[in-house]
């Protein structure tokens, strides 16, 4: 069986983006609910099993809930279920061939799926995740090439 690529999951609704980072977290990090409840400060793992469950989870939760997990599932989510772009923030350092290569890699992944939803032979939910996907890795290009032409100052130990 094949690893899930992880970093092209784009969750259709809150309670998959919910259930999918507990899966990162079981699979990445061999965490149960349980431990994943701990290492949120929660006094009971039921409330976490809950959320999941039902899809709602308070807000404040969020973060510690992705931090834990190791995956930003739910950001993603609530990023492009209100139209907008989540991406990492870049460092403004020249592209090795490998960045370039996977953009390439994403863009056609992209083309194909849009290619196939046309044609009937792709669900929309599929194709958006791929369109969400390439779009993602272009603003994260575009980023890091604005950061590359005005770098920031090093902070640290002057000697």
């Amino acid at each position: 069986m094949s690893r899930r690529n992880w970093k092209r999951v784009q969750p259709p609704t809150l309670r998959d983006a919910l259930k999918l980072c507990q899966q990162h977290a079981r699979e990445r990090h061999n965490l149960g609910i349980e431990r994943i409840a701990e290492r949120m400060g929660l006094p009971d793992w039921s409330a976490l099993y809950k959320w999941i469950a039902n899809g709602r989870m308070p807000a404040v939760m969020i973060p510690a809930y992705e931090q834990v997990c190791g995956i930003n599932l739910v950001s993603r989510w609530l990023a492009a279920s209100s139209g907008k772009l989540l991406i990492d923030i870049p460092a403004g350092r020249a592209s090795s061939p490998q960045d370039i290569q996977k953009l390439q890699a994403v863009l056609h992944e992209a083309t194909g799926a849009l290619m196939a939803f046309y044609a009937d032979d792709l669900e929309a939910t599929a194709t958006l995740a791929a369109i969400q996907s390439g779009l993602e890795e272009l603003a994260w290009h575009r980023g890091n090439v604005q950061q590359y032409a005005q770098p920031q100052l090093e902070l640290g130990d002057s000697q």
